[in-house]
């Protein structure tokens, strides 16, 4: 069974018996236990990730960043400040701000990643278009500042690998299709473990680095939240399958 512990801590073994340079990043949009979870099994295997806390009641706990922080990994800021702005960027530029230092009284924050929101009509990247996030002292943000031409994403978006198609905004355009064209495109997770243990496969053979990035709250032991969360997330799909093709047909008009 896919997304599962089990299934995660065979991916996290793939990767390190691969020798491939990867990195992990964790959004936490939900479910802040999950992640601390996650990261005790990173931890355990001496792997350090980063993880995106949003500043909602949802996935913000003071204590389980201050525990992850522990274990070695690397705290950042979920943001999605233009959002709960409603789409006002002086005001989102402010509500980052504030959120930002809450979190730095927690971990040194060094690192910002947007969080999608399907269901907004904003895109919160679209702050740095006024403004400049390294003035504030942040030195990455994984969608603007990542050097995807000697890279390879892969991410858990839609509860599968090749969720960009349903997705609103976590998906790289232009790159999707290349790494398609070099058979490094992924449904399941055994399907990226079996790559990473074939030294003949197109991911080995492709010299990049895996960039993965997944939501802990999607992978559960099997049971109620196990098919809870299958079930919401395909619902979810199907509603943001319907907001990706009102947004093409909106772009032909």
């Amino acid at each position: 069974m896919d997304f599962t512990v089990d299934k995660y801590c065979q991916l996290l073994d793939a990767l390190l018996q691969s020798q491939m340079s990867f990195h992990l990043r964790h959004d936490v949009d939900l479910l802040p236990q999950h992640s601390l979870r996650t990261a005790r099994l990173e931890a355990q295997r001496g792997i350090s990730a980063t993880y995106y806390f949003r500043v909602v009641p949802e996935s913000y706990d003071e204590q389980v960043i201050k525990e992850i922080k522990a274990l070695g990994h690397e705290i950042g800021y979920h943001y999605e400040s233009l959002t709960t702005c409603n789409g006002n960027i002086d005001q989102a530029y402010l509500d980052f701000c504030t959120n930002l230092e809450r979190l730095r009284t927690l971990a040194p924050i060094q690192s910002i990643c947007m969080h999608g929101s399907p269901r907004s009509p904003w895109d919160s990247k679209d702050i740095w278009k006024k403004y400049d996030y390294h003035t504030l002292g942040v030195a990455f943000e994984p969608y603007l500042d990542t050097d995807f031409s000697q890279s390879v994403y892969l991410t858990d978006t839609g509860r599968r690998w090749d969720g960009y198609r349903v997705s609103v905004r976590d998906k790289i355009p232009g790159f999707q299709e290349e790494w398609e064209s070099l058979g490094l495109k992924f449904h399941s997770t055994d399907e990226i473990i079996e790559q990473l243990l074939d030294s003949d496969s197109p991911l080995r053979k492709s010299g990049k680095k895996v960039l993965l990035t997944t939501h802990p709250q999607r992978w559960n032991p099997f049971g109620f939240a196990y098919v809870k969360e299958f079930s919401m997330q395909m619902i979810k799909n199907v509603y943001k399958r319907m907001l990706v093709k009102k947004k093409i047909q909106d772009n032909k008009q």
